[in-house]
């Protein structure tokens, strides 16, 4: 900082110079943020039987292109159709005062991990005819009273656009076994206190672990 024994001539050329430093920084913050996320083009990059995986190109904040990748369950034909079609439905079942858990083989992690009850919608199926379905197919039980079916969610923001709904429910019935060869599954009822063992132990699919965990401080 220029202190008394500098010219005025030499103060004004320190105080003009900072000014310009300072106008300088505050014109590259705003830069930096000039641009609004953009998507510029979707394309179709392999088509699975299951999952179809697309390449996005954005235009970023600074201005520059980056490339995204995502996969689909969907036939995505445009920007407006990502993340618009509900594919499936996650299922929180209770009976009296114990949680239905699933312990279930996934081929995606090579390992058993405790499951909601879930599956995917098929083609003119309603969504309350999808809950009863999936929980006869993995549990062999029945609805007994549909609670609450939450909004659309996202299941996987990082990588697809794949979107779910969370149906809280009440079961009745005797487990039964009606998966198929490719589905392992083990299904039963737990109280508050073999959940919190549970998670400390074992592991979980994420949807699974976030309603165990509030069901054991409900």
């Amino acid at each position: 900082m220029p202190t008394a024994h500098y010219s005025r001539e030499q103060r004004a050329k320190w105080l003009l110079a900072a000014g310009t430093l300072i106008l300088y920084e505050t014109i590259c913050i705003k830069k930096r943020w000039q641009y609004p996320m953009e998507l510029l083009k979707l394309e179709k990059i392999k088509d699975g039987k299951y999952l179809k995986n697309y390449e996005l190109t954005y235009r970023n904040k600074i201005g520059k292109e980056k490339k995204y990748e995502i996969v689909s369950r969907s036939e995505i034909a445009g920007p407006e159709a990502i993340g618009k079609r509900v594919s499936g439905v996650s299922i929180v079942a209770y009976h009296e005062d114990k949680m239905l858990l699933l312990r279930e083989f996934r081929m995606g992690v090579n390992r058993f991990v405790y499951n909601l009850c879930a599956g995917m919608l098929e083609e003119g199926e309603s969504l309350e005819e999808c809950i009863q379905r999936e929980l006869y197919e993995e549990t062999g039980l029945s609805v007994g009273k549909i609670r609450a079916i939450l909004p659309p969610s996202f299941a996987a923001v990082a990588f697809s656009d794949v979107k779910t709904q969370i149906a809280f429910v009440e079961v009745d019935g005797t487990f039964e076994d009606h998966t198929s060869a490719n589905e392992q599954i083990t299904a039963g009822f737990y109280a508050k206190e073999q959940v919190r063992e549970l998670l400390e132990t074992e592991e979980f699919s994420s949807r699974a672990q976030i309603a165990a965990y509030f069901f054991t401080i409900s």
